[in-house]
């Protein structure tokens, strides 16, 4: 069981260099879990854009969404594929799927016991906050809501 606060990242994270992104990771600094969606047709955005791929528009916005959903999908990583995730594995990495924000899914590492983890399961957002072992950045990690 991996605990919140103690997870290293897999790999590098943060804002992209052309800063699409960076209200995502400035709502994990703020606490909350924000999406992109167009302000035109309403289409939520994963992974974020420039442009609103349903109808053209370039007005998009982030808003913030329940950090809650339910596992699409899932797989137990035995490979630490980094140094630092060595002493973490085995581990689950979670797809989930947001009711909140069109059905989008977002990947994430689940902490805290796995009993009931299965397709379908609900889950809620955990954010871990920015350490070393996090790259400075605070992190989205998820838990299953039955726990």
């Amino acid at each position: 069981m991996l605990e919140l606060d103690k997870v290293p990242c897999t790999g590098p994270i943060g804002p992209r260099r052309d800063g699409v992104d960076l209200p995502f990771w400035e709502g994990l600094a703020a606490g909350e879990l924000r999406m992109q969606r167009c302000s035109t047709c309403s289409h939520w955005w994963w992974a974020p854009s420039w442009r609103c791929g349903a109808c053209g528009s370039w007005d998009l916005h982030w808003e913030a969404v329940p950090p809650r959903g339910k596992v699409f999908s899932w797989v137990r990583t035995h490979q630490p594929f980094s140094a630092a995730m060595k002493e973490f594995t085995p581990f689950v990495t979670l797809l989930v799927e947001l009711p909140d924000a069109g059905n989008r899914r977002l990947f994430g590492i689940l902490v805290g016991p796995e009993d009931g983890l299965e397709v379908g399961a609900p889950v809620t957002g955990v954010i871990q906050k920015p350490s070393e072992l996090t790259s400075g950045m605070a992190v989205l990690r998820w838990t299953l809501a039955t726990a």
